[in-house]
Parts: C-alpha cells; sequence; structure tokens
C-alpha cells in the first residue's frame, strides 16, 4: 500500500527492516540499553555487527518515547535511529510515548539530511502494544509531521507479518482524503 502525501510517499511493505538497502535510514525499536534483544532489536544488531552495539554504548539509557541516531555499520543503510518505544499498559501516557517514537525519529532524519526513513511497527512485540491502536499513532503522528518536512520524501513502513502488514495498509487506506 502506497500513498503520496505533500511530496512525501508513505507506504507499507512486508519484509526485514535489516534488509531495506534502498532507504537512508532504518528504525530500531530498541531497549533502554541500546543492546541487542530479541525481535527487530536483535535483527538490527545481528545484521550490524558488533560496532552497532559499541556505537549505541555511550548514548544508553534512553527514556521511552526517545530517539537517537547511530551509524549503520554493517547494514547497508546510512544511519538507525534507535526509538525506544512504551511497554504497553506500563509507560503512560502510552499514546503521547509511542507516538514521540515516530515525532523524533523522523526530527533526527531530517536534522540529518535523510532522503528516506524506514519503521517498524514498534512496541507491538514484546512489548504487547495492540498493532491496530499502534498503527492508528504511527501513521497519524507521520502525517502530522509531514508538512515539518523539507529532506524526508520516503517513510516506509516495514511490517514483518502479513497480518501486521494487513492493518497497516487498512488503516493507511482509511486515512482522510484531505490529509493524502
Amino acid at each position: 500500500m502506497q500513498r503520496e502525501y505533500l511530496g512525501v510517499v508513505l507506504e507499507c511493505v512486508q519484509g526485514n527492516i535489516a534488509h531495506q538497502p534502498d532507504v537512508d535510514a532504518i528504525v530500531n525499536a530498541a531497549n533502554a540499553e541500546l543492546r541487542i534483544g530479541g525481535g527487530v532489536a536483535g535483527a538490527i544488531h545481528r545484521a550490524a555487527g558488533p560496532g552497532l552495539e559499541e556505537e549505541c554504548r555511550p548514548l544508553a539509557p534512553i527514556r521511552p518515547g526517545e530517539a537517537v541516531i547511530t551509524g549503520a555499520h554493517n547494514l547497508p543503510n546510512r544511519h538507525v535511529i534507535h526509538c525506544l518505544g512504551p511497554v504497553y499498559g506500563i509507560d503512560k501516557p502510552s499514546n503521547e510515548l509511542l507516538a514521540s517514537c515516530y515525532r523524533n525519529a523522523l526530527r533526527l532524519a531530517e536534522e540529518h539530511g535523510l532522503g528516506s526513513i524506514a519503521f517498524p511497527a514498534i512496541s507491538t512485540g514484546a512489548f504487547g502494544y495492540p498493532v491496530e491502536a499502534a498503527a492508528r499513532i504511527a501513521l497519524r503522528t507521520v502525517l502530522e509531521e509531514i508538512p515539518t518536512l523539507s529532506n524526508v520524501k520516503l517513510i516506509r513502513f516495514v511490517l514483518f507479518s502479513t497480518t501486521d502488514l494487513d492493518v497497516h495498509s487498512r488503516i493507511l487506506g482509511e486515512l482522510p482524503e484531505q490529509a493524502r
């Protein structure tokens, strides 16, 4: 599913966030210590190699909603933007913290002159955020930020499962026509 808003392409694809060679930055659904973990963080750290964890060490810990940027090391991208999403039901207000992840990642991409960014579904794995609610927050937040972007021209959501892709694509398709 793909839409264009104010000259920025917003798309949802199924795939592996660590295999997005055509984007400048990928987003890591990080843990507070910015270390290798399971899910997205594990896939990114394994693909990037040990240099990523070494570069992350002095930047940790981060709090829910925060984002930091590093090099991509052995990944084919220029940067990795690390966001700590909220643990659903524990970190509050979870909707605001999740929105902050997307907002802060886009701002870092913009500040670093990046033209494209790929997001996973932040907080929907081990952190337990319901996919439908998380997708609505993510897509609304990205739409709100698009008018402030001058460098970023491609925003991709890379969803691991068919179910997550279907949910994100449906919500992207439901967005109001005037926002497109």
